[in-house]
């Protein structure tokens, strides 16, 4: 094995130093006219010229070629074995370039896990076209092997020497796979290794916890890394550009299954702390300190504060749940009530900032908070309105007055959209409203509606969330309601 394999624990590039030159026929089923087909062939070879030329940047030139052709001839087995192999070019670039080289000049938009993924799935493509060929195995396994999953490489290339016995290129996979894999796992005692600092992350210095390998090559646990990313897009260790995202970035399996299978007892406890900052319990809520929300009302957030960023990621892989909090402007310290907002919608950006809606589902009153991992938690206590009697006809009465408020709100809302017809914004909000409108057989949480259909300040909002009182709470979305009707006033 050369300096640089080992180094880098990656195949050389072996196998895919060339690509295949197109072959001057157009006959037969899929054949193109002349003149489309020599367009084709004409975008093959400048592919296959730029490919030669052994440079990163030739290389995804290469690939414009390979895809032009593709879209003129689709399936077409050289063309996607061509592409394929200048995504594997680029991705063990990438793997195999210095560290150092990120901090002069940063490749903005290659990552290697993408190239990979996107080789793999034209390998699978091609497979599917040529499975009597050694090629398409070849090509899958390396794809495989960039993206550290060893057994399905193992597997691929045996399905491959079953074609071919004697393909050289498989073989020394295989034999690459066997040497590597052996010493990863090499057992001692009693079969297992032994438990070193080896694996532990290098951040929070415990067992790693699904673990993710960066491009040079230093494994942290899944959660420690994007949440050290939040504050800088380099590697904690090297210092080394990266560019990953916790949507595109894979836990390293191979590494997760040496770690759950050898050590399963500080496993289980790592998975246990893990969760137990994901799911907080009933009454414990993630707190969003910024403005009041009531339930029924959207809200669009902006999340780019490392301590917000890692608390959405948490609540995504939850229960998509938080709290939104604001400052009390008479004490100066968060309020004593707030709402559970279930986030609907979530963009996460490459920088690791999320564009992310909120929707308000229950209030609750806090009973103390804390800062953990630079966020606000809260222990909690839902609120729930008084309930009217039935015996003596308050419940049947507050059903009526929601009903006929109900007719009410709707109307208003019709005119209010013929009124917002040019305004295409203001007129989807509204159709926005109308769509949330709860029944009128839940008159408390539609009490929360009919307030939303208005713009409240802050402490208005507070003592919507504060009153226990349905009936009140209605009177005063009415008084609000009128309010609007003579400003001629529409949100």
């Amino acid at each position: 094995m050369s300096g640089e394999e080992s180094s880098s624990g990656f195949l050389g590039l072996e196998g895919v130093e060339d690509v295949e030159d197109y072959i001057w026929a157009n006959e037969g089923e899929g054949s193109l006219p002349w003149d489309r087909f020599s367009h084709v062939f004409d975008l093959v070879q400048n592919g296959n010229q730029t490919f030669r030329q052994n440079r990163l940047a030739s290389f995804e030139q290469s690939i414009n070629y390979y895809s032009r052709a593709n879209n003129i001839k689709p399936n077409d087995p050289v063309i996607l074995g061509n592409r394929c192999a200048a995504y594997i070019r680029i991705s063990q670039f990438l793997k195999l370039r210095n560290p150092s080289d990120s901090e002069y000049r940063a490749l903005n938009g290659l990552d290697p896990t993408i190239h990979a993924e996107l080789a793999l799935k034209d390998a699978e493509k091609l497979l599917s076209l040529q499975s009597t060929s050694v090629r398409p195995y070849n090509l899958k396994a390396r794809t495989l092997l960039l993206l550290e999953k060893y057994e399905m490489a193992r597997d691929t290339v045996i399905s491959g020497l079953q074609v071919d016995p004697f393909s050289n290129p498989l073989r020394a996979i295989l034999q690459y796979l066997e040497r590597n894999l052996t010493r990863v796992v090499e057992r001692q005692g009693h079969g297992r290794p032994e438990r070193t600092d080896d694996f532990d992350c290098t951040l929070c210095l415990k067992l790693l916890y699904e673990p993710i390998t960066t491009p040079c090559g230093h494994s942290f646990c899944r959660s420690c890394l994007f949440q050290s990313m939040d504050r800088g897009n380099k590697c904690p260790l090297c210092r080394t550009v990266l560019f990953m995202s916790p949507r595109t970035s894979a836990v390293s399996v191979t590494l997760n299954n040496i770690i759950q299978k050898n050590f399963p007892e500080e496993y289980a406890e790592r998975k246990a702390e893990h969760e137990s900052l994901t799911y907080l319990g009933v009454d414990l809520v993630p707190l969003f300190v910024m403005d009041v929300v009531i339930p029924c009302q959207k809200y669009h957030l902006h999340i780019f504060e490392p301590r917000y960023r890692l608390m959405v990621r948490r609540i995504m892989e939850g229960n998509h749940r938080m709290g939104m909090v604001a400052i009390d402007s008479g004490t100066g310290s968060i309020a004593d009530f707030a709402c559970e907002v279930e986030i609907t919608e979530c963009e996460p950006l490459p920088d690791g900032r999320f564009f992310i809606e909120v929707e308000g589902r229950r209030r609750f009153r806090i009973i103390r908070s804390w800062d953990q991992d630079g966020y606000r938690v809260a222990e909690v206590e839902w609120v729930q309105d008084v309930h009217p009697s039935q015996e003596n006809g308050e419940r049947t009465d507050l059903l009526e007055l929601t009903t006929n408020v109900a007719e009410r709100a709707l109307s208003w809302l019709t005119g209010a959209k013929q009124a917002a017809r040019q305004d295409r914004s203001k007129y989807e909000k509204l159709l926005s409203l109308e769509r949330m409108m709860p029944s009128p057989q839940d008159p408390e949480r539609f009490s929360f509606w009919l307030a939303t259909l208005t713009n409240r300040r802050p402490q208005e909002k507070l003592d919507l969330l504060r009153i226990r009182d349905t009936r009140e709470r209605i009177s005063r979305g009415l008084i609000y309601l009128r309010a609007e009707e003579q400003g001629c006033r529409v949100q």
